[in-house]
Parts: C-alpha cells; sequence; structure tokens
C-alpha cells in the first residue's frame, strides 16, 4: 500500500496515454467514484425524506438510511480497497475489465432494487454482492498462501449473512430486529476498520512525518481488537446492558491508548495523515457515547453516528484520497480541494453527534445540515477525482 509518490512527471506521458480511459483497470477506480457520487445523492435523498419531501419505498426512513451507508457507500469503499491492497500483497492479479464490471453492476442493481417493490430480489443481490468481493480476493490469496489475510474473506461471508438476515427481518420472515441486524453489521465493519487502521495509520504517520516513531504495543493491540470484537459477541448474545457499557468503555480506553502511542499530535501539518487520526478518534468517541447510551445517560444514535459519519467518513474519505494518488502514480501531499473535503466531513460529523445533544431543538437542523456538509465532501471528492480514477497512472504503471 505504500506507493512512491511520482516516478516521471506528468509532461514525460504521451499524449495517446492520456486519453486512454483507464477506469476497470484496477478495483479502487470504479468504486471510489461510485461511492463518492452514490453517497453524496442518497445523503441529500434521507435529509429530504426525513424532512417529510420523498415518499417512502421498499425500504425507507432509518432503514433505507442506515441499510444504504453500511451495505451500499462502506461495501463499495471495502470492494474498492481489499482488492487493491489484495494485489499489492500477493502480487496476484485481482478483477479487472469485463469482471469489474460485472461487479459494479451486481453493486448498482443493489442499490436499485432496494427502491422497488422486488423484497426479496433485493435481498438476493445485496446478500450476493460481498459473496462475491469474497470470491475475488480469496482467490489471489490461496495463490500466494496469504494466510494472514484470509480472515478477509471470512468477514465478508459474515457480511452477506448479515444482509440476508437484514432483508428477511425487515420482509418479516425471520425473527431479528433490523435494528440489531445492522448494530451488529456496524461492529463489523468497526472491526475492519480498526483492524486496517492499526496496519495503515502508524505506517503512514513514520511514513509522512519523518521521526514521529508512532508505534505498536502488543497488549495495546490485543485490547484494542479483542474488546472490539466482544462488542460484536455482546450485540450478537443481547447482553445486558452494564455488560456492553462495560465492553464499550474499557475498548475506548484501549483504542485511546492505541491512538495516542502513534502521536496524532505530530500530524497537523500533514492532512493526508491528519485525517486518518481524526477519524480513528472518532472510533474512540463513538465507543465512549456507545457506553453512556448503553448506561442510559444518552439516548438516540448520537454513537451510531460518530462512528457512521466521523469515523467511516472520516476513514474512507482519508483512504480513499492517499490510496487514489498513490495508485495512480501522484504526489502523496493534499490539495485545496481535498483538504477542504476532509474539514467538512470533520464539520458533518461534529454537527451531527454534538447538535442535539447540545440542543434537542437543534436536532432536525443539525442532521440537514450534517447531510449538506457529508454531500458537499464526497460531491467535492467525486469532482477532484473524477479525472484521476479515468485516466492511466501518470508512471506508466499498470493499474
Amino acid at each position: 500500500m505504500n506507493q512512491l509518490p511520482l516516478v516521471r512527471p506528468p509532461s514525460a506521458i504521451e499524449p495517446a496515454n492520456q486519453a486512454t480511459f483507464a477506469l476497470w483497470n484496477l478495483g479502487f477506480r470504479p468504486f471510489y467514484l461510485l461511492a463518492s457520487v452514490f453517497s453524496a445523492i442518497s445523503v441529500i435523498l434521507w435529509v429530504a425524506q426525513f424532512s417529510g419531501f420523498l415518499p417512502a419505498a421498499y425500504l425507507s426512513g432509518a432503514s433505507w438510511h442506515g441499510h444504504e451507508m453500511l451495505f451500499g457507500y462502506a461495501m463499495a469503499i471495502i470492494a474498492g480497497f481489499l482488492p487493491t491492497a489484495v494485489r499489492a500483497w500477493t502480487n496476484q492479479a485481482t478483477p479487472s475489465g469485463v469482471p469489474l464490471m460485472a461487479l459494479a453492476a451486481l453493486w448498482i442493481a443493489g442499490r436499485v432494487l432496494v427502491l422497488t417493490p422486488l423484497a426479496m430480489t433485493a435481498a438476493v443481490i445485496n446478500a450476493a454482492f460481498p459473496l462475491a468481493v469474497a470470491v475475488a480476493i480469496s482467490i489471489p490469496l490461496w495463490k500466494a498462501r496469504n494466510t494472514r489475510n484470509y480472515f478477509f474473506v471470512g468477514l465478508l461471508v459474515l457480511m452477506g449473512g448479515l444482509i440476508f438476515a437484514v432483508h428477511m427481518a425487515l420482509q418479516g420472515r425471520f425473527d431479528l430486529s433490523p435494528r440489531l441486524g445492522l448494530q451488529l453489521a456496524l461492529d463489523l465493519v468497526l472491526f475492519i476498520m480498526v483492524v486496517m487502521g492499526g496496519r495503515v495509520i502508524p505506517m503512514f504517520t513514520n511514513n509522512g512525518i519523518p521521526g514521529t516513531n508512532a508505534t505498536r504495543h502488543p497488549l495495546v493491540e490485543k485490547a484494542a481488537l479483542g474488546s472490539v470484537m466482544l462488542l460484536f459477541v455482546s450485540a450478537l448474545l443481547q447482553w445486558s446492558p452494564p455488560i456492553v457499557a462495560m465492553i464499550a468503555l474499557v475498548s475506548a480506553l484501549a483504542n485511546g491508548w492505541r491512538l495516542f502511542l502513534w502521536k496524532p499530535w505530530r500530524t497537523l501539518a500533514t492532512p493526508l495523515v491528519w485525517i486518518l487520526h481524526a477519524a480513528y478518534a472518532w472510533i474512540v468517541v463513538y465507543l465512549i457515547l456507545r457506553g453512556l447510551t448503553a448506561l442510559g445517560f444518552l439516548t438516540g444514535s448520537y454513537a451510531a453516528h460518530a462512528l457512521t459519519v466521523g469515523a467511516i467518513g472520516g476513514l474512507t474519505l482519508g483512504m480513499m484520497t492517499r490510496t487514489a494518488r498513490g495508485h495512480t502514480g501522484r504526489l502523496l501531499i493534499a490539495d485545496g480541494f481535498e483538504i477542504t473535503a476532509f474539514v467538512l466531513i470533520q464539520a458533518a460529523a461534529i454537527i451531527r453527534v454534538f447538535g442535539g445533544i447540545a440542543s434537542p431543538g437543534l436536532y432536525l437542523v443539525s442532521i440537514e445540515l450534517s447531510g449538506l456538509l457529508w454531500a458537499a465532501a464526497f460531491g467535492l471528492y467525486a469532482v477532484r477525482y473524477w479525472p484521476v480514477l479515468t485516466r492511466p497512472r501518470l508512471d506508466g504503471k499498470p493499474g
């Protein structure tokens, strides 16, 4: 994942190569573009529906919003990131060309079907997508005997099962609370984030800011990952709220300590790094708020939005920027467009999480304003990265 910033200047690239359409060369290209456009549009539609301006569909209200942010947006980012990373980890081919087009078409079909009365078809197609991604990465992982990353295949299969279970619950075919299904999926995404965050954030910090010496402590790593996994188990088995609160608060302490060892205060002058630290800090905020919610000190979805807007939004935007730059042969330096997007997503998280807590009368306004800021951040990314994601690498390498 650590790419050489630039091999040759843009002036050295042949005009014919510049005109080549490269969207289907590697997984990050179509899925980062699709995810950014979709997330901007879908959040605007959700805000409009929440405010009473749009009618309901098969999935509506909070169910549609939660489903699409997790199983639509987050899964698109995972589908873009993992095959790209697996190719780098294994030096084996991952989907490109027609197979990648088919994978993107499957994802698009899922987004469309949840807006139609075809409930069972929507369930099957949406559940099939993470399974297809699992197949896409399992083949190169197996060929390279890359056992360290086999667990990603299992997580994707589990995600497919959760998606199908949520749909069956929404249709009344399965005795499961849809809210619980979404919580389990959210915990699964959280686990993926803490795993990948632990791998890349200290590395990117040390590479981007020489002398920082961001470190990892074995016991802290085990506590941070283990407590998040235990939080998933606590939701699955429906443990009592005090136990859930204790696990969440211990996890907040472990992950906060983990972040401290990465020295976030050293990153403020390097936007491509500080956005990752800021996003991880939102994981700590989420865990604290989840503990307080379980203890009855808070009500509502403030904790969930600390994770979805602050952590998922910030981490994905930061990684989409960094990996898109690295895998297209560009300098690993954020420009004004990207810094603006980073600030917008942080503002969206602060307003969404703390607006309603500070004043219940601002709840609706905080949702609307946060949604607009989110849409602006990802809309800006889509506009800025359309030419980057659709054109070949500047260094002439494949991908």
